[in-house]
């Protein structure tokens, strides 16, 4: 009999494509040779909406047992954005019930979930919580009794100061990090972090088996393009960046395109040269990125992106946000990317990857290699194991 551990995330499921939900699966479904994985999540699907789209109860996905509890209710995005707002304009002032309302609001409030494992805590070696910022996380890991690992997926945004969200890092027993920038960060924000079994892993990504298909004609596409693949929403820059590129084609003219993949919650500018994909197959997604002459991602705040590092392994640079440590690091080591702040700098990091292509030819082996010595799976699990065991032994 394998010993149990849980993992708590707020979303859980092949549909559900997300940073810290796809991370989580992927930790999930890889550590079941070793235990008997569990996942306590909500029945939501969306994460604006938070609404019951699976049924509640309990299933098997790729060996790993899901355990879905229902929402208590939607999210209100025009209360939720009041609030932020209102908490934002206050800053110190704010109160434990206007902090604790808004907790309530961003959700997703699934209070089953949260007494299921209390009554059951002591069946897990340990609970792995995904993720910092939601409900679950916030309001579970101090009522969890037992031993429990925190994946913060922290970035520095004004809700890391709430004083509920220091709770949740005095409480938990160790940590994963994904990247060093995380975790200097989260080390310089909570002393409680001081001393506690942690590790700094990210994500294992593995090269597609087998051969990839040509994947441009099954889409119409017959032209260069910048890819971008994740949620098309303001959250993750795309707004930035279709401006940006927007801005490069005013200035150098050209066939390139911008493509996006992900499910769309922006409205798009009618344009030619830009193409939303919509949701891709994993197989599709790598023969997009393998075709591509780059990869682009302007968004602020990221703790590892595992989109990034997919797309360096299959051979293509990167153009990030400057203003993301975890990004800017991935281009700065990798040397297989180029880093901007503002549509100057994009246009001419895009521009140099289009005209320098010895430059370029080296920038796409240097990916490959970063990711093959830094992101496998067996030293990542080995890792994860590790720090499984000793935070289990601590009791």
């Amino acid at each position: 009999m394998k010993e149990k551990i849980a993992f708590v995330v707020q979303r859980y499921g092949e549909e559900v494509i997300g940073g810290s939900e796809s991370e989580c699966r992927m930790y999930a479904e890889r550590l079941t040779p070793y235990y008997d994985v569990e996942v306590i999540t909500t029945c939501a699907i969306d994460h604006l909406t938070w609404r019951n789209d699976h049924a509640p109860g309990v299933s098997t996905l790729h060996g790993v047992t899901v355990r879905r509890f229902p929402v208590s209710r939607e999210r209100d995005l025009g209360r939720f954005f009041q609030l932020s707002q209102q908490l934002t304009a206050k800053g110190s002032g704010r109160t434990e019930e206007e902090i604790e309302e808004w907790l309530r609001v961003q959700g997703p409030v699934a209070d089953g979930a949260i007494d299921y494992l209390c009554e059951h805590a002591g069946e897990y070696k340990v609970v792995l919580f995904m993720t910092y910022l939601f409900y679950l996380t916030a309001v579970g890991l101090p009522r969890f009794p037992g031993r429990s690992i925190l994946i913060p997926t922290a970035h520095d945004e004004w809700s890391m100061y709430f004083a509920c969200y220091r709770e949740i890092f005095e409480y938990a027993r160790g940590f994963v990090y994904n990247s060093e920038a995380e975790h200097r960060f989260v080390d310089s924000l909570f002393l409680e972090t001081a001393g506690k079994p942690s590790i700094t892993i990210g994500a294992g990504v593995e090269y597609p088996a087998g051969l990839l298909p040509d994947i441009r004609e099954r889409f119409g596409i017959t032209r260069p393009y910048v890819l971008y693949c994740g949620r098309v929403e303001g959250a993750k820059g795309c707004d930035r960046l279709i401006d940006y590129f927007a801005a490069y084609k005013r200035r150098f003219g050209g066939e390139l395109m911008l493509v996006l993949t992900g499910k769309v919650d922006m409205p798009l500018p009618q344009r030619e040269d830009l193409l939303a994909l919509g949701f891709v197959s994993e197989e599709e997604k790598y023969a997009l990125m393998a075709s591509s002459v780059a990869f682009a991602l302007a968004s602020r705040f990221e703790s590892l992106s595992i989109v990034v590092l997919e797309s360096l392994m299959m051979g293509r640079p990167v153009l990030v946000n400057g203003e993301c440590e975890v990004l800017r690091d991935h281009a700065v080591i990798s040397k297989a990317g180029l880093w901007f702040r503002d549509a100057d700098e994009f246009c001419g990091a895009l521009r140099y990857l289009l005209t320098h292509p010895a430059e370029y030819a080296q920038m796409c082996e240097n990916g490959r290699r970063y990711v093959a010595e830094r992101y496998n799976w067996s030293a990542i699990l080995a890792r994860l194991r590790g720090l499984i065991e000793l935070v289990s032994a601590e009791d």
